[in-house]
């Protein structure tokens, strides 16, 4: 039973750096030259999720402003952001109610040896 409480508690974790990314990308999206950057759950060795993260390095748009100067916008999309924000949030409150439904199976347990 406390694997179940280990998995949970690494799903949060990784949840909670996926949405910390997406924050970090929605943040600077008005950030001239910015990269955003990607984060990907994958499995760990011992089967647990682990976050990896990855820079995007597609130029943003180029403008041209009226002396003649080019510069670089930001290279992130909020219509791919928001899903992303919204796939966290649901994977985040997933494992807080398999972490309820794990702490209400020990206290049935301890409830019956008792």
């Amino acid at each position: 039973m406390i694997s179940g409480i280990s998995s949970s508690l690494s799903g949060l974790s990784a949840f909670t750096r996926t949405l910390s990314n997406t924050a970090n990308n929605i943040a600077n999206v008005n950030t001239d030259g910015y990269k955003r950057t990607r984060a990907t759950i994958v499995e760990d060795t011992n089967g647990l999720p682990e976050v990896s993260i990855e820079k995007r390095d597609t130029p943003g748009s180029i403008i041209q402003e009226t002396d003649g100067t080019l510069r670089e916008l930001s290279n992130v999309e909020l219509a791919e952001e928001f899903p992303r924000m919204i796939i966290s949030q649901r994977g985040y409150e997933a494992n807080i109610n398999a972490l309820k439904v794990e702490g209400e199976m020990i206290g049935s347990l301890l409830d019956i040896i008792g």
